[in-house]
């Protein structure tokens, strides 16, 4: 079930993948400058306002994006009458310690704990508990994020990120290019991260996180 925060969180995340704000991907799509401000996703009376199915679509027809993909920028998955099935969990402070990822980013090891999904993803995805607040308040200390190493990474997304020095952060990319990669937190107490890629070990991409 998406709820409020997803879909908000959905249209979001599609205006930083086409490097533009909520009000401007409103303009692209038709509507009115000031359909998608943050003002206007909760009500005087403190009521959350929705965006309509109508809205939705047109951005989605504006911005050539599938629904798909909204649904992955939102940070949720659909449920479908499949069985749930079981990942990998390990605490994101935990995670730069030694042996438990290889290469590529995918879990290795002991220590690791499991989650259950609401529904089946693909193989080598695994989960990893949120510590910190630079992320506030998209993720907050406890929430779990489920990260896929195999899921392509684009501008706008919510990704993992391992250095080589061992550090692990939940961050936002915000541009990559063949040398660097920028990295944004949501908390604004929070400044950009660049980091050169030759000290990236590396990115996967945020699938699902649960609150």
């Amino acid at each position: 079930m998406l709820s409020h925060r997803a879909v908000w969180d959905g249209i979001d995340a599609l205006a930083r993948r086409q490097g533009i704000s909520a009000s401007a991907l409103a303009k692209l799509a038709g509507l009115d400058a000031t359909a998608f401000n943050v003002s206007k996703r909760v009500n005087k009376e403190g009521r959350q306002r929705w965006p309509s199915t109508e809205s939705i679509f047109k951005v989605l027809e504006a911005t050539n994006e599938s629904f798909s993909t909204f649904l992955a920028g939102s940070g949720v998955y659909l449920e479908q009458d499949q069985p749930n099935r079981s990942v990998p969990l390990l605490g994101l402070a935990q995670a730069g310690a030694g042996g438990f990822f290889d290469s590529a980013g995918f879990p290795a090891g002991q220590g690791w704990d499991e989650i259950a999904l609401p529904a089946p993803g693909e193989g080598g995805i695994y989960a990893l508990e949120v510590t910190g607040d630079s992320m506030v308040p998209l993720y907050r200390e406890g929430d779990r994020i489920v990260v896929s190493p195999t899921e392509q990474v684009r501008r706008g997304d919510r990704v993992v990120v391992k250095t080589s020095e061992g550090e692990v952060m939940a961050k936002i990319l915000h541009r990559q290019t063949g040398k660097q990669i920028e990295l944004h937190s949501i908390n604004p107490a929070y400044a950009p991260r660049i980091l050169d890629l030759a000290d990236v070990e590396w990115v996967a991409r945020i699938i699902w996180a649960s609150q």
